[in-house]
């Protein structure tokens, strides 16, 4: 071998494998220092950070298949982290439904904490952290205790039979009408309702809930409101299902702002007097809470059109000054991102149809899963955040298939200018102009939902005026 060749030898010798390269990325996230109060029974044979890292390159493998994902993940954790004592998926399993719920209580709060050290300027938009909420669901195996655990169970109320008239054998017995009193749809087989916080600067997870498909996306933000410590100047962002008095009043009463559309649904007051009268200034104040001699909630509202018609917001952080109209559309309009991190989780991460044959095991299925997909994208944006482009985002497919690609072959040198890094850097979404206009097809089933309409604003009578008065001064003098 000549001399050249032997330098480049020893260089190569020197420079880490990509598997090391992507080890030593995983580790700035998962340290030892974040589950040292995790206490674990004293059989087991591992320690909880070999069961996150087996977890993780569980939920990344390109198998489809849950065992030989979790027998891959297994094999690659041995050899990245020298993870030890996890031999089955059974074993790996079984921990995580034991240990989940401590071990998330630990890896969330240090998520957030890289969140706004990689990114301060995006962190909050203007003086507020934004998350944006919304749900959907995802289908799972239909088992018998899939069924059982995630399907709307049906009503025992059974209507009382009508008593049948006296005919002859030769009259018409016409088929009896029924009509539905409400819309109910149910999904087919069993689904999964997920509720994700969302946050909208860095366009990553922060917080979900799951549930039933029947669960409520209202009930599961307050369970997060209830549990979880947000920042100070949280603003939480939601679409048109996220109204009502008593939804507004829980946000209000934590400290909290929020920034809801509202359509013809709501009702509202002006020109009560409990505040000065001025533009945008209204009050949900509905009925049943006047008799209750509950107060009024005062809110902002807000008009702007985002080119198909009018959208209207209301928000209860009423100066002008810390949160301006022209913020207040920016948010609306980039909340729509949170639909786009619902597609990247269920098609480009191929979670459609969750494997999982058991409650729990769907639980754990998807929570890692949402897992996995963050610490990709928050990888992936610490290498971007000074590359990004306003117009450019992180292509979660092309992330995906770096890291895939490296599990396959963990041994390949990085070459130079080809670390994981330098990939990660370049997953960028396609920058190119788009000439025509984007329609989707007109497929034959497709439903056309009408616009929502304005709110109901309404002149506050003369009656309603003493009344929040009456209101006003017991409170002062309580």
């Amino acid at each position: 071998m000549n001399r050249g060749g032997k330098e480049a030898a020893s260089t190569n010798a020197r420079r880490s494998t990509q598997g090391q390269q992507l080890a030593h990325a995983v580790n700035w996230i998962i340290t030892p220092k974040l589950f040292a109060d995790v206490k674990v029974h004293g059989n087991t044979n591992w320690i909880v950070i070999h069961l996150v890292q087996v977890a993780v390159l569980w939920v990344w493998s390109s198998k489809r298949k849950m065992v030989e994902a979790a027998d891959e993940a297994i094999e690659d954790a041995s050899q990245l982290f020298d993870a030890d004592g996890i031999h089955s998926y059974q074993t790996l399993l079984n921990g995580l439904k034991r240990y989940s719920k401590t071990i998330l209580e630990a890896l969330c709060p240090r998520m957030h904490q890289l969140m706004e050290q990689v990114d301060d300027s995006r962190f909050r938009i203007g003086l507020w952290l934004v998350l944006a909420v919304d749900g959907s669901r995802i289908s799972t195996c239909r088992t018998l205790p899939n069924e059982k655990r995630f399907c709307k169970p049906k009503s025992n109320h059974t209507k009382k039979r009508k008593k049948r008239k006296n005919r002859g054998r030769t009259a018409v017995r016409r088929k009896p009408v029924t009509k539905k009193t409400h819309y109910n749809p149910q999904p087919v087989g069993p689904q999964v309702w997920l509720t994700l916080l969302w946050h909208v600067g860095l366009q990553m997870p922060w917080a979900w809930r799951i549930g039933p498909s029947y669960s409520s996306e209202r009930g599961h933000f307050l369970e997060l409101l209830e549990t979880l410590e947000f920042p100070e100047n949280t603003l939480i962002c939601g679409d048109a299902g996220f109204v009502g008095y008593d939804f507004w009043k829980s946000i209000d009463d934590a400290g909290h702002c929020f920034l809801v559309r509202v359509g013809s649904a709501c009702s509202f007051l002006k020109k009560l007097g409990r505040v000065r009268a001025r533009n945008g200034i209204v009050y949900s104040w509905p009925k049943e809470k006047q008799q209750r001699k509950q107060p009024p909630l005062v809110l902002r509202l807000m008009r702007f059109h985002d080119g198909k018609g009018e959208v209207y917001l209301v928000t209860n952080q009423l100066s002008s000054r810390k949160l301006s109209d022209a913020q207040c559309e920016q948010i609306y309009r980039r909340r729509w991102g949170v639909e786009v991190q619902f597609r990247a989780l269920k098609q480009t991460y191929d979670r459609t149809k969750l494997l999982g044959r058991t409650p729990d095991v769907v639980e754990q299925e998807l929570t890692w899963s949402i897992i996995g997909l963050w610490i990709m994208q928050l990888l992936a944006h610490r290498d971007q955040v000074d590359a990004l482009e306003p117009a450019r985002r992180t292509s979660i497919a092309l992330v995906i298939g770096v890291i895939q690609r490296i599990l396959r072959r963990p041994d390949t040198v990085a070459t130079r200018g080809d670390s994981f890094r330098r990939q990660l850097s370049r997953a960028l979404t396609d920058g190119y102009q788009r000439k025509g206009v984007k329609k989707n097809r007109n497929y034959p089933r497709r439903k056309e939902e009408p616009r929502t309409g304005p709110p109901k604003i309404e002149r506050a009578t003369p009656e309603q005026k003493r009344l929040d008065k009456q209101i006003a001064s017991l409170s002062n003098a309580a």
